[in-house]
């Protein structure tokens, strides 16, 4: 991690934040890294919401590698999202494809990769906007692996992120990487509003002794040098607290992991990670995915349905005087 402080301060100006929406509760699901159980997490977390009594929307925002349709037991809907954004039709409400659970609905993800996998910020400003027709109080996004212009600014765009993470090298490795991509495109939205770029420049020319300075420490010497202008990304940094889910965990070293990276996230990067809970290796949820069928489903009585029916009331906490507005 030691490019943090590369380039993403010199990128060109060319792509403007999604605002935030507020008719709805919208989630976002991310990670990073290919194969970490977010459809299993977006999927079954949306079944425990309706189950709830809500009214619940789930995107697959896996441009090109859709597979919401399946965690969901579903085949794939004649119409994607690549129908909404290339004009077919003309409301995304199309789009809507209705599932074995009550209150649950979902919305495919493009199938097609060409021209998908780099949205243009007129549709993904268009898709978000969009949104507000859709009659449900929650709304989930499934998001693709990576760090892309496009998970980035979907997850950005949601009142909530949440981090999937298995406890493997690679994968932690890969939501550092997340968490830093997400950190550079909220510092870089602060740095166009407050042109810090001479105030950056006067951090790394006072820093003679050679160390790279972590982005916590980076804004700590802004603060110092200008107290208004850092007070301001503080605050917009201090606004972006991901949630965080262990998946797969077998043992309570793989518990400690999500502990670690709350205590790294705060020391390099000055972030409040929740580490709202884990999620351990279950062999009903090899033979529930095999089945296409979602585990809250197949297996209901299961441990690890149980231990995602708490997850979900967890994530609820903060919402309830919002969901008694909707």
């Amino acid at each position: 991690m030691s490019d943090i402080l590369e380039p993403p301060f010199h990128e060109s100006k060319n792509e403007t934040s999604l605002d935030h929406h507020h008719e709805q509760i919208i989630w976002a699901i991310g990670g990073g890294k290919g194969g970490v159980g977010k459809s299993f997490i977006t999927s079954n977390i949306s079944i425990c919401l309706a189950l709830m009594g809500h009214k619940v929307v789930t995107i697959d925002l896996d441009l090109g590698g859709a597979n919401l349709h399946t965690c969901l037991g579903a085949s794939i809907p004649e119409k994607t999202l690549s129908d909404f954004l290339s004009k077919k039709v003309a409301t995304v409400e199309e789009l809507l494809t209705s599932t074995s659970v009550p209150n649950l609905k979902f919305i495919s993800g493009a199938q097609d990769e060409l021209g998908m996998a780099n949205l243009r910020t007129i549709h993904k400003n268009k898709l978000i906007s969009s949104l507000s027709t859709l009659d449900a109080s929650f709304i989930l996004f499934d998001l693709g692996a990576g760090t892309g212009s496009n998970t980035i600014d979907f997850f950005l765009s949601a009142n909530q992120g949440i981090l999937v993470v298995l406890p493997e090298p690679t994968s932690i490795e890969n939501a550092y990487r997340f968490i830093k991509s997400v950190y550079l495109r909220k510092l870089k939205k602060v740095e166009e509003f407050l042109h810090l770029h001479p105030l950056i420049n006067q951090v790394f020319n006072a820093k003679m002794d050679g160390q790279t300075l972590t982005p916590y420490e980076m804004v700590e010497k802004i603060y110092e040098i200008d107290p208004e202008k850092g007070s301001k990304i503080k605050q917009e940094i201090t606004s972006f607290r991901p949630k965080l889910i262990m998946n797969q965990v077998r043992t309570q070293a793989d518990i400690d992991i999500g502990h670690s990276m709350k205590t790294v996230s705060k020391r390099y990067f000055g972030l409040d990670i929740d580490y709202v809970g884990h999620v351990e290796y279950d062999h009903n949820v090899w033979q529930s995915v095999r089945k296409r069928k979602p585990l809250m489903l197949e297996f209901p009585e299961s441990k690890t349905s149980a231990v995602l029916d708490r997850l979900t009331q967890k994530l609820l906490q903060e919402y309830k005087d919002k969901l008694r507005s909707i």
